[in-house]
């Protein structure tokens, strides 16, 4: 099971904690705002799956990058599209290979999770 424990620390500012681990979350911008939040844990998700397909194709891919954002809009905000873009820092891969690196990325559970528009539910304790 996952877990993050989020403590509110001041005005809009809160400490994510998993493990050892934290983060700074900040709506006014001064950490990483909540979606910035959510577009990293994207993000980082895609990396690992970048990863796992370049040790099990023997690719030597390092120092990679991966950039996601989007707009929000509507009622309820909400992003109607995620952009996610990869910078392979000049690997290239012929089309077979980029095909096959794409459609494993988008196993990684961070997009299966978004794209299934899961059950949220809300308890106080």
């Amino acid at each position: 099971m996952y877990q993050v424990e989020i403590t509110h620390d001041q005005e809009m500012a809160f400490t994510a904690r998993a493990g050892e681990a934290q983060l700074v979350i900040d709506a006014q911008g001064k950490g990483f705002t909540p979606l910035d939040a959510l577009f990293a844990g994207l993000g980082s998700c895609v990396g690992v799956y970048i990863r796992k397909y370049a040790v099990g194709a023997k690719l030597d891919l390092k120092n990679f990058k991966v950039n996601v954002s989007g707009e929000l809009s509507g009622s309820p905000l909400t992003f109607k599209q995620v952009n996610v873009q990869i910078d392979l820092n000049g690997c290239q891969l012929d089309e077979r290979r980029q095909k096959a690196l794409l459609e494993f990325i988008k196993n990684c559970p961070a997009h299966n999770t978004l794209k299934g528009n899961p059950t949220v539910e809300f308890k106080i304790c």
